[in-house]
């Protein structure tokens, strides 16, 4: 719960109700533990609340690409594996946030689409997913995976935005 919500003046539940809340599926550095889960509660502004680990209902494949180890999820149903990863219930305001991260819509696209829970339960969810969709086709020969870890045993550890140089345009290595 953020701040904003809890706040000096506690927890305002009509505020909370009021805002529209949307499940939204990450399966690489916005994962627990991973570089870019902050974004989440980046500005301590808005609402997120972690819902179950879950694991796509359609096979995708998750490469790590680009001289700086980006775990992207191409969009080509049915290559690949059954995408692990962590379902988080947010706000427009984080949703908002996500978007920005993900350049969403001029690099990934954001669409809904079900996904499994790995609880026990099995439950279903419809939640956003980031793919990349205008993908060079080349992309579909590299290792896939079907669980993302910067620390993972492939050895491709991410590099932030800012270790990144500024003059090298990673959208040129995945774009047509």
């Amino acid at each position: 719960m953020s701040k904003f919500l809890k706040g000096k003046m506690g927890f305002n539940k009509t505020l909370l109700m009021a805002a529209k809340l949307h499940k939204v599926f990450v399966y690489g550095t916005l994962k627990k533990q991973e570089p870019n889960h902050h974004w989440f509660s980046k500005d301590n502004i808005g609402y997120h609340k972690f819902i179950c680990d879950a694991e796509t209902i359609q096979k995708y494949p998750l490469i790590i690409g680009t001289r700086y180890n980006i775990p992207f999820l191409l969009y080509s149903p049915g290559v690949g594996s059954h995408v692990k990863g962590e379902v988080y219930e947010v706000d427009d305001r984080v949703l908002s946030n996500l978007d920005i991260l993900e350049d969403h819509p001029n690099y990934y696209i954001r669409e809904q689409h079900t996904i499994k829970c790995l609880d026990g339960r099995g439950d279903s969810i419809e939640a956003w997913i980031y793919f990349i969709k205008n993908f060079k086709p080349d992309l579909l020969k590299q290792q896939m995976f079907e669980n993302y870890s910067s620390n993972g045993s492939h050895g491709l550890q991410y590099v932030a935005r800012y270790d990144r140089d500024q003059n090298y345009n990673v959208k040129s290595d995945i774009l047509l």
